[in-house]
């Protein structure tokens, strides 16, 4: 899959088959658009061409969605489309002026001039332009005038879309992976530079990696114990390596009075010094919620339990 980033270097698609969203998770409802995007691609001996903008739409057109938490980062994202098989991924930079420019300009000016699209495939509720004045019906009527097909994703699956994003967030955020893992496809996972922390850990026979997620629109499950896979990245990408397995505790750590909240990961048959690498966390499976105990003591025994637990599911 090549990415391109700079709109005025794109080059000369063949038979752009071309459709335009966030695809924030690229998760199940995601991959139907995908496959009707491959299949029209191949129906026609085209390219697939996705275009995806960057910030977030919201995040420029809209104060109120400012705490705006993303399932994937753009990195994530680009990784997961190319294991999809797509040929082209244009990364557009969102600004106002991009935001403010008139509909009919953004058909011409960008769609067109930019992509030359054979067919454009899109949802019935796509706005665009200034103050989101271009929808399917104005890219319908220009569709001869500047020979292009124009192909409707119908709104069952666009529905099962935003619900799914939707419901996504939600799960992750109150610990239920099961159900955010059945609606992504595969296991959510997120990244986060290991950092020095208080050694506590290791003290009690289980040192960790603590995490510092460096992209703060990255969405995190809530508070509690997890089993985990995790890998090492280079260059923001898997290093190639098995998967390691482990555990993770993400919160305010009671037991010891711990005033902020943490992220710190607990990998088994592990013992080298990672500090400032990147570690991918795959959440396998939400354990138990974060508990005070009584001492020291009795936090080991939970956490000899807890090791117990993460293998069997692991």
């Amino acid at each position: 899959m090549q990415v391109h980033t700079e709109i005025d270097k794109l080059p000369v698609f063949n038979n752009a088959i071309v459709t335009i969203g966030t695809f924030d998770g690229v998760h199940a409802g995601h991959r139907q658009i995908i496959s009707k995007l491959k299949a029209e691609a191949a129906a026609n001996k085209g390219e697939t061409v996705i275009i995806t903008f960057h910030p977030h739409p919201r995040k420029v057109v809209s104060s109120a969605i400012l705490g705006i938490r993303l399932i994937t980062t753009l990195n994530e994202r680009i990784e997961l489309l190319e294991k999809l098989g797509i040929d082209h991924l244009v990364v557009v930079p969102f600004t106002e002026v991009f935001a403010n420019q008139p509909a009919e300009d953004y058909i011409e000016n960008f769609l067109v001039s930019r992509f030359h699209p054979h067919t454009i495939i899109i949802g019935y509720d796509h706005r665009f332009g200034r103050d989101r004045m271009g929808d399917y019906r104005l890219l319908e009527k220009k569709a001869t005038h500047f020979n292009y097909q124009l192909k409707e994703i119908p709104k069952h699956i666009l529905e099962d879309i935003s619900i799914s994003s939707t419901n996504i967030r939600e799960a992750i955020l109150h610990n239920d992976i099961e159900t955010a893992d059945k609606l992504l496809g595969y296991h959510f996972f997120f990244s986060g530079t290991v950092v020095h922390g208080d050694k506590l850990g290791r003290q009690l026979g289980y040192p960790t990696a603590n995490l510092k997620v460096t992209d703060e629109e990255k969405i995190v499950p809530g508070n509690g114990i997890y089993a985990v896979y995790a890998e090492l990245l280079e260059n923001e990408k898997p290093a190639g390596d098995p998967l390691l397995k482990g555990m993770m505790s993400i919160g305010f750590r009671p037991t010891v009075d711990g005033k902020k909240r943490v992220i710190e990961v607990n990998l088994f048959d592990f013992n080298k010094e990672i500090y400032g690498q990147t570690l991918r966390v795959h959440v396998k499976k939400y354990l138990r919620e974060e508990i005070k105990f009584d001492g020291l003591e009795t936090l080991v025994k939970q956490i000899d339990q807890d090791k117990i637990n993460s293998l069997k599911v692991l």
